[in-house]
């Protein structure tokens, strides 16, 4: 299996490289997958969609996670949205899954450890994520409704 990781130069931390860590880690002791990553590093978000439509057509992913640090003003948040629309379209065009991977600064504004912290918990599970729906379409069934967050501590299912 090949996963494409789609990451930025303006991201605060190498995204790409804690993604592939993991990936290192999880993806055959966890899933029982070998794996291969090709990685496509950007300028920014808006260079993302593309970045996952030539690692799904030129390098035969099989899925990909868009990583993106989004900046605290307002104008990186319009420039994340616009890139979701789009890593959307692609991933429709593909019928292949994009995960994608955003952190907001103004989740931890000026707080730059939690902003870490929250990136990497985001990351990793993220990645846990992938590595599921590549296994199989039933793989995740068994968590739906238990208010599993990536970034943040679980929200709980509801009984």
């Amino acid at each position: 299996m090949r996963i494409g990781i789609a990451d930025t130069t303006f991201a605060r931390i190498n995204m790409g490289e804690e993604a592939i860590l993991t990936l290192q880690k999880k993806a055959f002791s966890d899933y029982g997958l070998r794996i291969k990553t090709e990685r496509y590093t950007v300028p920014g978000f808006k260079d993302l969609p593309v970045a996952a439509k030539r690692l799904f057509e030129n390098y035969k992913c099989d899925i990909v996670l868009a990583l993106g640090w989004v900046g605290k003003e307002d104008i990186d948040e319009v420039c994340a949205h616009e890139a979701n629309l789009l890593l959307m379209h692609v991933e429709v065009e593909a019928k292949k899954h994009i995960i994608k991977i955003f952190f907001h600064e103004k989740e931890a504004v000026n707080d730059f450890k939690q902003q870490k912290k929250i990136a990497v918990d985001r990351i990793q599970k993220h990645v846990l994520n992938a590595l599921a729906l590549l296994k199989g379409k039933e793989e995740l069934t068994p968590l739906a409704g238990q208010g599993l967050r990536q970034g943040y501590d679980h929200a709980g299912g509801l009984k």
